[in-house]
């Protein structure tokens, strides 16, 4: 495929101006989260969210509101002309701009290297002094990070009530200190240092997580299992080390700077450690989470759903990337997987995870989900953030994408089924067109009412049991007989009749196809010559699959069929569908000449539902068009689904070949297609289809003087 700028500038959508294009790069663990944190913090107004963090909001302003009462303008003037308060307040502000992170989560892996400063200047110049400093740390680091006002605020007063707890652990052990009388501890001191320490640990993280679990829809205890553990460990380092600055403070103010070194290590090392977790299990183009984190994450959401509580896999591939790489090469590929898990991970839900599996093949967990239509209210969201067009290169591409959804515990168990039947349901989508299908059983070759089936199948082959009925084309304008189709039936023995649309595709997917067409077609060529012995000369039309003329032995067998039974090529006919011919003809050009060597008509069925050209079209060995149902079927009350019949009809008629509508169904539709230049049709209104022997007296009345020599008005085309 050659782009074109009228298939494929790029409008970016609002959301995505050049700077957030630029955040769907790799980035290291730290820049990641603080992409995710600006997005997410943006809580819908009257959302319990919402409610949760105004709450805490008006509680820290309160909290600040009283701590600022108890410090004197002389006192603050005074601390402002020394040093040791702007070196706190430039450690807080290198904190909170650098936090140390002891996990990869976005929200709660972070522990800002602030809390140390800021609980030694609690512990040596007390709350209010502490409040003022934390508070402009805060306020600078959300101005950099372009953080929200609501995560700004919630910040402030999670530090500001945190440090308030540790305030009153302080006061009942009588220490008050303030910037004119500040406090140093010693060594016997610990015990309150420790509780007053868990006690700004537990207010500052227990403020957090309920956000967190409120803002992801996953329950609380969710967030504290797997989230308490790594703050103990970084908020414990931290907060262990302040009372040795505290000390220094009081001693040798100049000596602070100093811990920025013990500081950077823990940093650093804490850096490295999770920049291999991330590199472990994170995609190295697009950022995101890979195979492995998409396994551990669901099996986590597994073990924590509860009664009644769904979870959804959802697989997502790109439709037409493979062209686009192919012809642009591999840096647009990558650039455009970049921007397009970049629309992803901003079009699901807070808490929900998009993962890239490779290629250009995404995955997308929700971890709690309601029912299956909020997984496809997900799925939509999804498609339609893709269907924005993408400008690289100066060309235009436009993307869409299929999607299978599979649910716990309504089609899986346990990660390995969730993510094969979700592929299952994906290749649905592929094949069905419709963009978005969830995981059904008896579209799963690999499930055991398939496998059962096609040993049934098998077994049906080898007995027999398959039948072949006939369903004539009718000329519409006199009545006249143009052909007899084929059609495959199945009675099992136990199961009663089977549909072609169940075991059809099963067949065409597995070994038996061959098979099945073998049979189809000698049965068809039999009843073909039985009718052309007693003067009935109706060409029989037979359905072949891409997998039958991907098969160089089907004109031979063709061939060799004709010449046993002294049959000439224009007995039989070959309905291929339009898709078939459209996009497999490098592969059955071969099969397809041979064919016409031999005289033997090709018929594009399912006309409308492929991508045909005219020029492909004007290049295809057929003699036949046959229209698609879904357009015939609507034609009586719409008047664009008339336009593209009407267009069709005179587009198959510029190029010498006759037009067959599928599905009529009613007189009218049989009138508006004759006055349309229809040539044929074929339906039940027109004859249904019917086995061999009710057919052979069905075309005897159809081919008999009385019925040929009639007044041909056309008004009665099913009557004899």
């Amino acid at each position: 495929m050659t782009p074109s700028r009228s298939l494929m500038s790029f409008a970016l959508p609002r959301w995505l101006t050049p700077s957030a294009e630029a955040a769907a790069q790799p980035r290291d663990p730290v820049g990641l989260a603080r992409m995710t944190e600006t997005r997410d913090m943006r809580p819908r107004p009257g959302s319990p969210l919402w409610t949760y963090l105004t709450g805490v909001i008006v509680a820290g302003l309160v909290a600040i509101a009283v701590a600022q009462t108890r410090l004197g303008l002389g006192e603050l003037t005074q601390a402002a002309r020394e040093p040791l308060p702007w070196i706190l307040l430039a450690f807080a502000v290198l904190g909170e701009l650098r936090p140390v992170m002891v996990t990869s989560a976005p929200q709660t892996g972070r522990v800002p290297t602030a809390s140390m400063f800021t609980f030694a200047a609690l512990m040596y110049y007390g709350l209010p002094m502490t409040v003022l400093l934390h508070t402009a740390a805060v306020f600078i680091s959300g101005l950099v990070h372009r953080q929200s006002w609501q995560q700004v605020m919630f910040a402030v007063a999670q530090a500001t009530l945190a440090g308030t707890a540790a305030s009153v652990v302080f006061g009942a052990f009588g220490i008050h200190p303030s910037p004119g009388a500040p406090w140093t501890p010693d060594g016997g001191d610990i015990p309150m240092i420790v509780l007053a320490g868990a006690a700004y640990f537990t207010v500052r993280t227990l403020l957090e997580f309920v956000a967190v679990a409120l803002h992801e829809r996953r329950p609380f205890t969710r967030v504290l299992r797997t989230s308490l553990g790594p703050q103990v460990l970084g908020h414990g380092t931290l907060l262990g080390l302040a009372p040795l600055v505290a000390v220094v403070m009081a001693h040798s103010p100049a000596l602070v700077p100093l811990f920025v070194m013990p500081v950077a290590a823990v940093y650093l090392t804490a850096s490295l450690s999770i920049r291999r977790d991330h590199q472990a299990t994170h995609d190295g183009l697009t950022g995101l989470p890979n195979r492995k984190m998409l396994i551990l994450r669901t099996e986590e959401a597994l073990a924590a759903a509860r009664d009644g509580e769904r979870v959804g896999l959802l697989l997502l591939d790109l439709d037409r990337f493979k062209e686009v790489n192919d012809t642009l090469g591999h840096p647009v590929g990558d650039r455009l997987l970049q921007i397009i898990a970049y629309r992803l991970t901003h079009s699901v839900r807070p808490g929900d995870m998009v993962a890239r599996l490779g290629g250009d093949e995404f995955a997308v967990l929700l971890p709690s989900i309601r029912d299956a239509q909020a997984a496809k209210e997900v799925a939509s969201r999804l498609r339609v953030a893709l269907s924005e067009p993408v400008r690289l290169e100066g060309m235009t591409f436009d993307l869409d994408a299929s999607i299978g959804i599979a649910l716990y515990p309504d089609h899986a168990p346990d990660f390995e089924l969730l993510l094969q039947r979700s592929d299952v349901a994906m290749y649905l989508a592929k094949e069905n067109r419709t963009g978005v299908e969830f995981y059904v059983p008896g579209k799963d070759r690999n499930s055991p009412e398939r496998l059962s089936l096609l040993g049934d199948l098998r077994r049906a082959i080898d007995a027999g049991e398959l039948e072949l009925h006939y369903q004539p084309k009718v000329n519409l304008a006199d009545g006249r007989v143009e052909g007899m189709e084929a059609l495959v039936r199945w009675s099992h023995p136990e199961r009663g009749p089977i549909s072609p649309a169940d075991f059809v595709p099963l067949a065409e997917q597995s070994y038996l196809m061959r098979e099945l067409t073998h049979i189809v077609l000698r049965r068809a060529l039999d009843q073909a010559a039985r009718w052309w012995r007693d003067g009935l000369e109706v060409p029989v039309s037979v359905n072949v699959s891409a997998r039958d003329l991907l098969d160089t032995g089907l004109p031979e067998q063709l061939e060799a069929g004709l010449a046993e039974l002294g049959l000439p090529a224009r007995a039989i006919q070959l309905e291929v569908t339009e898709r078939i011919l459209m996009t497999e003809q490098a592969f059955t050009a071969e099969t397809i000449g041979t064919l016409a060597r031999l005289g033997v008509e090709l018929a594009l069925d399912d006309f409308g539902t492929g991508y045909s050209s005219l020029v492909r079209l004007q290049r295809l060995p057929v003699s036949e068009v046959k229209i698609d149902r879904s357009f015939i079927r609507r034609i009586a009350e719409s008047r664009e689904d008339e336009r593209i019949v009407r267009s069709i009809v005179d587009l198959v008629r510029s190029l010498g070949l006759r037009s067959v509508a599928e599905g009529v169904e009613s007189h009218e539709i049989a009138v508006r297609l004759r006055k349309l230049g229809c040539q044929a049709g074929q339906g039940w209104w027109l004859a249904e289809p019917m086995a061999a022997d009710e057919a052979t007296v069905w075309l005897r009345a159809r081919l008999s003087s009385a019925f040929l020599d009639r007044p041909r008005d056309g008004a009665r085309l099913a009557s004899p």
